[in-house]
This record gives structure tokens, C-alpha cells and sequence, in this order.
């Protein structure tokens, strides 16, 4: 639906939490979309995100190659679009046998950060046209999701929530049958904690968790290149739930001055963003609270006529059995004593 503010400040939280329940199981959506179609090229991509409901995470993974069931494999993780206050945030993976380690210098993987958006198609194209040696998948998390999990009572931070996208492909690819013996991530936090957890989930295999691993590996940089241009394509394929909408949106980084000038003419004052912006960043928080209709809500612990549930379960004094004093006591009108 729409985004909103921090806490108590808006109504705009509740009508954005009004979404589908998106269960998770092994880091990944209930509402993930393996194609019997597999994207062979990357204009393939447009076509994908255009059909899909964006309020909801998508995964898809690539047919995986016979000699990656057959030969041992190295797997790289990395993401694109953390940052960003538009659009999700895309988790990618790559995989190749050991023995094809030449391939993916030869097809110029390197970190997508580095590359024109030209090379990086490039690049992606090439991966797929060698799709009898290399696999990959992607796993897009849409910004709807994001916000509601750090905002939700049981709130899952951003790192939480990209260990649990990366968790997920790897479980995925595994279960696809694929020979992994060596996994390589980019890190988000501290790499050794990272490592440490992928050790217990994943063991008997040789994992490595580096900052700049997308630049130092590259199996990294093709997981890297398959993220980057995957959230390219789902930002040009957007479809607007909330009806027509000005898509000239810019990077969706916060200081880019055409992603400045969109939000600001996109607000609604009622409803606040369309679910393009992750409503619990703080430059949408900030944009809501100085131009959208505020919301005051009641305290109810201030609220005296509230029932407390604690007093549906207290002992009534009309169900209590009232003892009968002893006639000597009567008699001789004493009472118990309440001071002295």
C-alpha cells in the first residue's frame, strides 16, 4: 500500500502493514517464483519483474548444469541496492566447478560498482549464454518487506534480514543438487561473526567471508554482476500499484537530486509513498513528518478506562466463599484487629 513514518507519529504504518503474510522458511518467501521458462537473457529480466506482484520478495534460479551435480563447486554471494531509498534490495548468487575458474576471468567478472551498466549486460549476457557451465540465482526483496520487518515489534535489521536472503540461495542452490565445496560472501557486519554462522549451517564446506570479496573473487563479482543488473531491471520494470506515477526516479539513492525531487512530489499527504520507497528509511521519515497530515494517537496507558486483560483472570469477590464467624466471636461483638 502506502509508507509511513516512526512509531506512533503516523497511520500510514498500519495501512503499509495491511500486505499479504510473506512467511519466511530458510531466508526465503513463501511467495518465491521458481519459472519453468529460465531467463536466458538479460532483457528476459524486464519481462520477469513487469509480471510481478512488487510488494512481495521474488527469487529465481537459473537451470543448473549437469557438471555442477558432477564436479565440485565454488559459490560466490554478494547484493546490490542496500542503500538505496527506492526499490528492493537484490541478494545474487553465482556458481562454477573449480575447474572452470579460467571461465569467469575470461568473461571479465569484476565488481559491478566498477562497470558501466553496459559491460555489466554485457557480462550477464555471457553468463547465461554459458549456461552448461555456471549457474545463478537471485533472490529481490522488495521494499515493502523491508520496512514492515524494521518496523514490525519483533524488528529485523537490515543485516538480519540480507544473512537470511544469502542463507536461503545457498540452501536453495544445494537442494538443486548442486556440488558446492566452497562458498565466498561479501560481507555485511563483522566477516568473522558472519563466517562463524555459515560455519554451523553449512559445514564440510571451506567458506570465506570478506569485505571487497566482490573484488578480491571472482565468483563474488558474477554474484555481484547478477544482482546488480537483476535490480536494475525490476527498478525498469516497476509497475505502480497505487495507479500512475512519475517514473523518472533517478538512482533511488538519497542524495540523488532526482530521487530527491521525486519524493518530494510524490507524497501523499494522507497515505504517504507508493510502495516503490522503503518507508522506514529516514529520508522518507523525515519528508512524512515535515509534509504528510500528522496523526496524534492515545496513550492507552494514560486512558483510565482501560481494562487491564490481568483483571479477567483476578478472582471475583462475588464467587468468594465468606467464612462464617464463630458465634463466641459474635456474641461478643469482637472484629479482627486492623491496628494497633
Amino acid at each position: 500500500m502506502w509508507m509511513c513514518s516512526r512509531h506512533k507519529c503516523s497511520i500510514r504504518i498500519f495501512i503499509a502493514q495491511a500486505f499479504v503474510d510473506n512467511v519466511v522458511v530458510n531466508g526465503l518467501s513463501t511467495n518465491d517464483i521458481i519459472e519453468k521458462n529460465f531467463i536466458t537473457k538479460r532483457d528476459d529480466l524486464t519481462t520477469y519483474f513487469s509480471k510481478r506482484d512488487h510488494s512481495v520478495n521474488q527469487v529465481h534460479q537459473s537451470k543448473v548444469p549437469q557438471i555442477c551435480k558432477d564436479e565440485p563447486c565454488q559459490l560466490g554471494v554478494d547484493e546490490a541496492g542496500r542503500g538505496p531509498v527506492l526499490g528492493p534490495m537484490v541478494y545474487g548468487i553465482a556458481y562454477a566447478p573449480l575447474s572452470q575458474k579460467q571461465l569467469l576471468e575470461d568473461l571479465g567478472c569484476a565488481d559491478s560498482k566498477t562497470l558501466t551498466e553496459e559491460k555489466r549486460d554485457a557480462i550477464f549476457d555471457k553468463m547465461c549464454n554459458n549456461d552448461d557451465k555456471l549457474g545463478w540465482a537471485f533472490d529481490s526483496i522488495s521494499p515493502n518487506y523491508i520496512a514492515n520487518c524494521m518496523y514490525q515489534r519483533t524488528k529485523t535489521s537490515l543485516n538480519e534480514i540480507s544473512m537470511n536472503s544469502a542463507i536461503g540461495l545457498i540452501r536453495k542452490t544445494i537442494e538443486a543438487g548442486v556440488f558446492i565445496t566452497e562458498i565466498y560472501v561479501d560481507t555485511v557486519g563483522k566477516p568473522e561473526k558472519y563466517q562463524a554462522k555459515l560455519v554451523n549451517l553449512f559445514p564440510g564446506i571451506k567458506i570465506v567471508v570478506a569485505k571487497k570479496a566482490d573484488s578480491t573473487y571472482p565468483i563474488v563479482s558474477a554474484a555481484s554482476i547478477c544482482a546488480k543488473v537483476s535490480r536494475d531491471h525490476a527498478l525498469r520494470a516497476w509497475q505502480f500499484l497505487e495507479g500512475e506515477n512519475d517514473k523518472e526516479y533517478g538512482s533511488g539513492y538519497p542524495n540523488d537530486p532526482v530521487t530527491k525531487v521525486w519524493l518530494a512530489n510524490s507524497i501523499d499527504p494522507v497515505f504517504g509513498f507508493p510502495q516503490l520507497v522503503r518507508f522506514s528509511w529516514s529520508t522518507a521519515e523525515k519528508l512524512l513528518q515535515s509534509s504528510a497530515i500528522a496523526v496524534e494517537w492515545e496513550d492507552p496507558d494514560e486512558d483510565e478506562s482501560e481494562i487491564k486483560i490481568s483483571k479477567f483472570f483476578a478472582p471475583s469477590l462475588s464467587n468468594k466463599s465468606v467464612k462464617k464467624k464463630h458465634n463466641f466471636f459474635t456474641n461478643r461483638c469482637l472484629f479482627n484487629a486492623t491496628t494497633l
